[in-house]
């Protein structure tokens, strides 16, 4: 049977899992009987909620006596480090692009890296039934996107589809026709993807994704180079600079075989497949024949760039709602993360009860702290710092990232504002249909933390934005920080509604009556710029005078609801978030007010 690898790129939202969805009914997939789930790729529990693929996964189908398999990618630039690796898998990419908003930061960001190795891509405009749509247009940006990033002549002449994802159609013209379904997309595949290329030699495959399974133990997914593998074949590892991993026998070999991986029993040249029986081989090491000296050569991954201290909690509550909180366990878990995932790195800080975590972007380790927490881990997280570097005459560079904002026009002054109190220069505004505005910046990365949920604010929850990593540039200067200070617990026991009632003028609050509280705990955020330490377990005193005005029922304003994001987002350097599976809360680092105030002496008389 003959052989196609393709892998589908996109921005995220832009439809690809619902087309690999259509793509696995109208091929046969699904048995008659068979339930259909939607977005069938997105498995993972955060990935449902969140509505975005987290994870690169692969699938196959099988059209005309040949096999495609297909990987879908993520579309959001902090989980890169996934894209980056699948790309070396397959032979083409399909690029989805919406038909309203065209190409995206995020598309260019993959576009470019697939470009880069030479795929030829097929461009599939999505959602030609929005009644937005700019068809035309968009094909014209997509193709100076191509020609921006440097595509050969080969790459420029890509193939168009269009059609609805949703609908489960794809044809050579906007207008349909529409009962053909997917197969004008099947059959371009077959006649533009090349078969994967096969090398000689004994059996060679690059590890490309990790997993661990409880029944087979450590499972590497990867592309078979050359050669062939069966169960029980010893192979050895390599890795990127030739020295010997371990040595070991392959225990089962599995293949994509529609929705479920299938033991077979051997694995050919081109085939995307899964091995395990070996324990130390990971993510960008060569599995081989013994025979074998050289490695093949992984791709660069792009480096972090930004990072955030995960520490043991140590919380008066520390050990009331989880049960993994010890620096042992944490550290296992990190570095268990940081050996699937290429674009984390994890470093042991000095004080050795915490850990310098770094990864792409704050969703990425936003993402981990939350899947941690479900795990039942209950850790301290500081502020996400960027990662600053300095260059060949020592000149410090920080990282800059491509922001993208579509907002309408009545609020585009205040964006505008706002992005340059961030130290961000303006690179176009252009019109994007529908009286909204097109904004493009460059910006730091330390001023975009936090900003989202201020963008969303500012414009009434109008405004879309996208980031993408652009280059290390020189430092931009000191940039402003959170306004106002916070309310601190000053004593250790459970909220009384009537002292918050009584603390309603100081500032909104962030906990309710009956919340367990201690000292140090931020309970608040307060209306000046200092912080103010305050009595949350204050009850009313006793009297024998009963009075209809002295009476009267406590009516308490709503407390700001902080989720993780935002809560990472808002703390400032001297604060933590205190993350447990039940509760998030933010807390000063330093819980002793004395202690407090003289690390802040010794701070001014440094400065």
């Amino acid at each position: 049977m003959s052989m196609r690898n393709i892998a589908i790129i996109a921005h995220v939202d832009h439809g690809k899992t619902t087309l690999v969805d259509k793509l696995l009914q109208q091929s046969g997939t699904y048995r008659d009987n068979q339930r259909v789930v939607e977005r069938v790729m997105d498995s993972n529990e955060l990935e449902k909620e969140r509505g975005i693929t987290i994870l690169a996964k692969a699938t196959s189908v099988v059209w005309k006596d040949t096999r495609i398999n297909i990987v879908d990618t993520p579309g959001h630039a902090d989980f890169g480090g996934e894209v980056e690796r699948i790309l070396n898998m397959v032979d083409s990419a399909i690029v989805l692009v919406d038909a309203a908003e065209g190409p995206m930061p995020q598309t260019k960001f993959v576009v470019s890296k697939a470009l880069k190795l030479g795929l030829k891509p097929i461009v599939a405009i999505n959602k030609v039934d929005k009644p937005d749509a700019r068809v035309q247009e968009v094909i014209n940006e997509v193709f100076d996107l191509f020609a921006a990033l440097d595509a050969n002549d080969e790459q420029l002449d890509f193939p168009i589809l269009y059609g609805s994802g949703k609908q489960g159609w794809m044809a050579h013209d906007p207008a349909g026709p529409q009962d053909q379904g997917l197969a004008p997309m099947y059959d371009l595949i077959l006649k533009h993807v090349p078969e994967p290329k096969v090398e000689e030699g004994p059996f060679r495959m690059i590890g490309t994704l990790l997993e661990a399974n409880p029944y087979l133990g450590r499972i590497i997914t990867g592309r078979v180079t050359s050669g062939t593998a069966k169960p029980n074949q010893t192979i050895k590892v390599l890795s990127g600079d030739g020295t010997v991993v371990e040595t070991g026998r392959i225990s089962k070999i599995l293949a994509f075989r529609g929705l479920e991986r299938q033991p077979i029993e051997e694995a050919i040249a081109g085939d995307i497949v899964s091995i395990a029986g070996l324990v130390k081989g990971s993510v960008a090491d060569t599995f081989c024949d013994p025979s074998v000296e050289t490695p093949i050569a992984a791709q660069p991954i792009d480096p972090p760039t930004v990072s955030m201290t995960f520490m043991v909690n140590d919380s008066p509550l520390a050990g009331t709602e989880g049960d993994k909180v010890t620096t042992r366990v944490i550290r296992d878990r990190l570095l268990k993360e940081a050996e699937g995932n290429v674009a984390l790195k994890v470093e042991e800080a000095t004080d050795k009860d915490s850990y310098i975590v770094s990864g792409r972007g704050e969703l990425q380790l936003a993402i981990l702290i939350e899947t941690m927490r479900r795990e039942g881990f209950e850790l301290g997280v500081s502020r996400p710092r960027v990662v600053l570097k300095r260059d060949e005459s020592g000149q410090l560079l920080e990282p800059i990232e491509e922001v993208v904002i579509d907002v309408d026009e009545e609020h585009s002054g205040v964006v505008v504002q706002k992005m340059s109190e961030r130290k961000a220069d303006m690179l176009e505004m252009r019109p994007s249909g529908g009286n909204r505005l097109r904004l493009v910046f460059h910006a730091p990365t330390r001023g975009l933390i936090g900003y989202q949920g201020e963008l969303l604010t500012d414009t009434r929850g109008t405004a879309i934005m996208n980031r993408l990593f652009h280059d290390y540039l020189p430092y931009k200067g000191e940039i402003g920080g959170r306004r106002n200070g916070v309310l601190i617990a000053m004593e250790t026991g459970e909220a009384v509604a009537y002292a918050l009632w009584n603390l309603e003028d100081r500032g909104p609050m962030m906990i309710e009556p009956g919340w367990k509280v201690y000292q140090g705990m931020i309970v608040g955020e307060h209306t000046r710029e200092n912080d103010l330490e305050v009595n949350v377990l204050k009850g009313k005193k006793l009297t024998n005078i009963r009075t209809t005005s002295k009476d009267e029922a406590v009516r308490l304003t709503p407390p700001i609801r902080m989720t993780l994001e935002r809560s990472l987002a808002w703390i400032d350097d001297d604060e933590l978030v205190e993350v447990t599976p039940k509760s998030i809360r933010l807390r000063k680092s330093i819980l002793d007010p004395n202690e407090r105030k003289r690390s802040q002496k010794q701070k001014a008389e440094v400065a």
